[in-house]
């Protein structure tokens, strides 16, 4: 079953990054794993927009 992290379970993951990374780290650590959610999400974007442009297609030709 899924359970939620919440507050101290953030809290201890937060506590071990600091630890292994170190404060000058962290800023860094954060731009990458930004940059990483924006690439994915606009790989996702486009995926789903040729799924769609496909189905349209599909549909197009059927008719």
């Amino acid at each position: 079953m899924l359970q939620s992290i919440g507050l101290p379970g953030l809290i201890m993951i937060l506590v071990v990054v600091l630890i292994i990374f170190g404060p000058s780290k962290l800023p860094e650590l954060g731009r990458a794993v930004g940059r990483t959610l924006h690439e994915f999400k606009s790989s996702a974007k486009e995926l789903v927009a040729e799924t769609k442009d496909d189905v349209i297609e599909k549909q197009e030709v059927a008719k």
